[in-house]
């Protein structure tokens, strides 16, 4: 039977949809800044307009270099509402990272931001920019504004768009080389916004409203479209970082009832003495992603918030959309004498696999490497085929992590394949090492890896960073941990480090820990010491 080409929802239309419905519900707030539906929607007419008339179209892509700010919101409308490809980077990335990104997309127009000039700049010269330059939030720059665009005479006529346009180019941060990027495509971020609201914020409408607290250039961008189709409004605090004292402030006087956060953002806001000086008793979901949350910080969030974690793992080329853990299910025991909880069971028309290096499904308790199908994997990587072909097996998406399913179909993550190392013939698995070690009182954020050893292959590293007043050594701590773990699993080396380096989405990054080690010798020959305090 030969295939019919269809027609796919443009993602634009979930905006018009609403702002016809709704057109003087609150869409976006910035500080004193309050955009109705109504106006958020003639805003992105008017930006869609002048793309046109830069002579950027279907197919083009328009590279978004920000912070968080009301504006972004509309260029991401506007990209699409033209038939463009959005291209979001995060606006803390260095100059160099950025034009490798744009080689890999070509973006025909930028819209920028005075903190990220630098960033223009370095596009600009490495592959020119043939619809020029646009800024957010700067009627004084060098160039033209976002919000001096005049408004659209006549609505933007409609672009057809069919299942397969790609919408968004999702950059992978990956662990080494060039970044690739991830092709989401209108139809599936369709299924990902039906799939968003059944299974993590099932009951958000019109009178809801969700706070953003990680960068909308990544997951925070997903989970805003869920909102603009239920008409709940975006609340953007004014801080470029993360302000706790704001974020409680905002979650009171907004009735915030959902929000989407990373662990480490999460345990920052917890942490935080202000999550006792304001109400949040309007919060419904607070939603995690990115990164696993680590069990004394998931206990301690539940016993301050209440029940209203919800956990998602996900990666981007699944576009989040591989487990969920609701908040009845926080606390779920754990077998297989597994030291971390479960990430939840399979999303809403999503299947999870998990696979032995042939490919076969592995039995209940049995890791594997974690492969996933269904309407949310992404159409591939943009002119990749090499990556393409690893990426895939037998029509399986490989995450390239590690984990159990159990009996009952709950996932439980046991780390990345690269993460593992081996040390004297035997698997390491960090994250199970890492979750003991949180449980002492004077730890508050680790990292475990593997290095070089003459002697075993590899050993263990923890990098660790003491909690306010924590006193302890790396011998006490090494004593404390093996008196709860086999010994062949005790990291050979502690080291304790002020903080740990996290990537602009609050993520911990072992490859710059890595490179860090590294350059401070720690090559094959450099594990002499049992501990180093």
């Amino acid at each position: 039977m030969t295939a019919t080409a269809r027609r796919a929802a443009n993602l634009a239309e979930i905006l018009s949809q609403t702002a016809r419905r709704l057109p003087d519900g609150t869409a976006v707030v910035h500080g004193a800044t309050r955009w109705t539906w109504r106006e958020l929607d003639r805003r992105v007419d008017a930006l869609a307009a002048e793309f046109t008339r830069r002579g950027v179209g279907k197919g083009d892509v328009v590279m978004l270099d920000s912070p968080n700010h009301p504006e972004f919101v509309q260029a991401m409308f506007a990209t699409w509402r033209i038939g463009a490809v959005l291209a979001p980077v995060n606006s803390r990335l260095h100059d160099d990272d950025v034009a490798v990104i744009a080689g890999v997309c070509r973006p025909s127009v930028m819209i920028g931001h005075a903190s990220t000039t630098s960033h223009v700049d370095a596009v600009a010269a490495a592959h020119g920019l043939r619809g020029g330059v646009l800024w957010i939030d700067d009627r004084d720059a060098d160039g033209d504004a976002v919000a001096d665009v005049p408004e659209a005479t006549d609505a933007p006529a409609r672009v057809a768009t069919w299942e397969g346009d790609p919408a968004w180019y999702f950059f992978t941060s990956g662990t080494s080389g060039t970044p690739k990027a991830a092709i989401l495509t209108h139809d599936q971020l369709g299924f990902v916004v039906n799939n968003h609201l059944a299974d993590l914020m099932p009951t958000t409408d019109s009178h809801h409203a969700s706070l953003v607290v990680a960068p909308l250039s990544h997951g925070a961008g997903v989970h805003m479209l869920p909102q603009v189709a239920r008409g709940a409004a975006t609340i953007l605090p004014s801080s470029v970082s993360l302000d706790p004292e704001e974020v409680w402030g905002l979650v009171e006087s907004e009735g915030v009832t959902n929000m989407f956060t990373v662990p480490t953002i999460l345990k920052v806001l917890v942490d935080h003495p202000a999550v006792n000086r304001h109400d949040h008793t309007s919060l419904r979901y607070v939603i995690y992603a990115g990164a696993p949350m680590y069990t004394p910080d998931q206990e301690r969030a539940r016993a301050l918030l209440g029940e209203v974690l919800v956990q998602y793992y996900g990666l981007a080329e699944v576009t989040g959309n591989i487990t969920v853990l609701p908040s009845a299910d926080h606390g779920r025991p754990v077998p297989y004498g597994l030291s971390a909880g479960t990430c939840g069971y399979p999303r809403t028309g999503m299947l999870v696999s998990v696979q032995d290096e042939t490919g076969a499904e592995v039995p209940a308790g049995e890791i594997g490497e974690l492969c996933v199908a269904g309407p949310a994997v992404f159409a591939g990587y943009l002119d990749n085929p090499k990556a393409n072909a690893d990426a895939f097996r037998d029509g399986w998406f490989r995450t390239g992590d590690l984990g159990v399913m159990d009996s009952d179909g709950y996932l439980y993550v046991t780390g990345r394949s690269s993460d593992m190392y081996i040390s004297g013939g035997s698997n390491i698995h960090p994250r199970d090492i890492e979750e003991k070690i949180l449980t002492h009182d004077a730890i508050d954020e680790v990292a475990v890896l593997g290095v070089p050893d003459p002697k075993w292959g590899e050993v263990g590293v923890a990098v660790c960073v003491r909690t306010a007043g924590g006193a302890v050594t790396a011998e006490e701590l090494t004593a404390w941990l093996g008196e709860r773990m086999a010994r062949y699993k005790l990291p050979r080396h502690v080291l304790f480090w002020d903080a740990l380096p996290k990537s602009g989405y609050g993520k911990i990054v072992k490859r710059t820990i890595r490179d860090e080690l590294a350059g401070q010798g720690w090559g094959p020959y450099a594990a002499a010491l049992q501990v180093v305090s």
